[in-house]
């Protein structure tokens, strides 16, 4: 395994002298700050002004989504996340359900990598890889248990669902951006640009990784995909 890992990790090579400069660069995080700043009020406003009849749970989701990936997300919203989208799809159905599996288990990126990496200074990246994983199942899953529970499914049975449903999308999202963040920013501290460059970074390529393994989820009927929006809207 430590063979393959160095000759991933060298394949890899030149994407990554190519990216830390950007990623490690103050100016580059500021423009990308404000970046995500107007893309959060876009999205706001068209969901205050035009989608109110989006349930409470997707707006969460979408605020995370852009959050996490800027235009990116709003992009991903504004196709397949509005109540005027001109008809649903296997893709956009993708979509949200990549978005739904996203917004949990960025937040537990996050908060893995911040707090064991960051705050903890834990130089072990065994214990920091096996932690934020943790971190990212355990609101993935909760991300879907609790709005099962809230509709009267028991513990037992919403947790099954859960495992059943969204553990090959989360895995395959936190091995490629977990991957990625280690690979980039593996030995950046929290007061480094370069640590929450890389770490911004790799929750979009872990999406775009999920996505392709959601659509496959959907098409076979293990995911629901989330509601059509437009039938929300009418």
């Amino acid at each position: 395994m430590p063979g393959l890992l160095s000759q991933v990790e060298q394949l890899l090579a030149p994407a990554r002298q190519i990216l830390t400069p950007v990623l490690s660069d103050p100016t580059v995080l500021v423009a990308w700050a404000a970046v995500v700043a107007v893309a959060l009020g876009v999205l706001w406003w068209d969901i205050r002004a035009r989608n109110e009849a989006i349930p409470s749970l997707m707006k969460f989701v979408w605020t995370l989504v852009v959050l996490y990936s800027g235009p990116f997300g709003l992009a991903i919203y504004w196709y397949s996340g509005r109540t005027q989208i001109s008809g649903d799809s296997l893709w956009r159905r993708g979509l949200r359900s990549t978005a739904h599996c996203y917004s949990g288990c960025g937040a537990g990126e996050v908060v893995g990598f911040v707090l064991l990496a960051g705050v903890l200074a834990l130089d072990s990246s065994l214990v920091v890889t096996a932690g934020t994983f943790g971190f990212a199942y355990l609101f993935g899953y909760a991300l879907t248990v609790g709005p099962l529970m809230q509709e009267g499914v028991g513990f037992g049975e919403a947790m099954f669902d859960a495992l059943y449903s969204e553990t090959p999308s989360i895995t395959v999202m936190e091995v490629t951006a977990i991957g990625t963040d280690l690979l980039l920013a593996g030995e950046a501290t929290i007061t480094e640009p370069l640590f929450w460059g890389a770490l911004i970074f790799s929750l979009s390529v872990g999406y775009l990784a999920a996505f392709p393994v959601n659509v496959l989820l959907v098409e076979f009927g293990v995911k629901e995909g989330m509601k059509n929006p437009a039938e929300m809207g009418s």
